[in-house]
C-alpha cells in the first residue's frame, strides 16, 4: 500500500513527523506538506502563481521521501498524487489542536482529506487536542489502527473520516456526528507606527457537547471517529425548496 501523508502544521511539524514515521507499519510511505504553517486555509487551490515543489532530507522523516511545497494543504495532495504517483490512502495531521464541528470548513488538515477524497482516494485527517505537553505516541497508535480497518474495508465514494484525538491515553473510540463547535468571530483592531488601523481576526471556541458529537467524545477523553460527506446538499429541505420555486 502507498501512503500520501500531508498535514496543514508544516512539513517540520512534529505530528506529521509522528503520522508519517507510524505509517510506515502499513505500507510505502511519501510526505507532501506545506513549507511554513497553513492553519485555517481552509480548502483553498493556488491556481494565480507557480509553486515550489522540493525534496526535504531535514525534516527528520529518515528514508521516508519528504517534501514540502510554498502552498496549501490541498496544493500538497495534488501536487503529491501527480508527481509521485497515484496513492492507495491519504492521510492528513496529526494536527495540533483539534478539529470539530465547524471548524472543518476552514481546517487545512481536513483540507488535504477532503482534497484526497474528491480525487477518489480514500482519505483520513487526524487532529490532536492539545495539553500542556504533546505527545503524539497514543494518536499516531490509534491513527494506524483506523488507516489499516480503512485499508480493508475502504469508504463510500465522497466519504472521508475525520478523526479527533484526546489529550493523553484514551479510554476507546466512538463513533460520532459533528458538533456545533465552532469559533465566535472577533476583530482586534490597532494601529501600526504610522497610526493605520489594521486588524486582526481572533475567535473563541464554543459549543454544545451534545451526546453522540465529536466534542462530547472528546471532552470525555474517546477518540472520536466522524464520517464527513462531500455532498453538502441538504436534501430535507428539497422538498420545501421545490415548492417555494414553483411561486418564483
Amino acid at each position: 500500500m502507498r501512503i500520501l501523508v500531508s498535514n496543514d502544521d508544516g512539513i517540520f511539524s512534529p505530528g506529521i513527523k509522528a503520522l508519517g514515521l507510524a505509517m510506515r507499519a502499513l505500507g510505502e510511505v511519501y510526505v507532501v506538506a506545506p513549507d511554513v504553517e497553513q492553519s485555517a486555509v481552509g480548502h483553498g487551490i493556488t491556481v494565480r502563481r507557480p509553486l515550489r515543489f522540493k525534496h526535504t532530507a531535514s525534516a527528520g522523516f529518515g528514508e521516508i521521501p519528504a517534501y514540502r511545497v510554498d502552498g496549501t494543504p490541498a496544493d500538497c495532495v495534488v501536487l503529491g498524487v501527480h508527481l509521485l504517483g497515484r496513492p492507495d490512502l491519504v492521510v492528513s495531521g496529526i494536527n495540533i489542536g483539534v478539529n470539530l464541528g465547524l471548524d472543518l470548513t476552514h481546517s487545512g488538515t481536513v483540507a488535504a482529506a477532503l482534497e484526497g477524497t474528491s480525487l477518489g482516494i480514500p482519505s483520513i485527517a487526524f487532529s490532536l487536542d492539545t495539553s500542556e505537553e504533546l505527545n503524539f505516541a497514543h494518536a499516531a497508535e490509534w491513527a494506524v489502527r483506523i488507516a489499516k480497518k480503512v485499508a480493508e474495508e475502504g469508504l463510500p465514494k465522497g466519504v472521508l473520516l475525520n478523526v479527533n484525538f484526546p489529550a493523553g491515553a484514551p479510554r476507546g473510540l466512538r463513533v460520532t456526528r459533528l458538533s456545533t463547535h465552532r469559533f465566535e468571530d472577533r476583530v482586534v483592531e490597532r494601529l501600526d507606527p504610522e497610526g493605520r488601523p489594521y486588524y486582526w481576526i481572533a475567535g473563541t471556541p464554543v459549543g454544545e457537547e451534545e451526546e453522540g458529537t465529536d466534542l462530547w467524545a472528546v471532552r470525555r477523553g474517546y477518540v472520536s471517529l466522524t464520517p464527513v460527506s462531500l455532498d453538502f446538499t441538504a436534501e430535507d429541505f428539497l422538498p420545501e425548496l421545490a415548492r417555494w420555486a414553483e411561486k418564483l
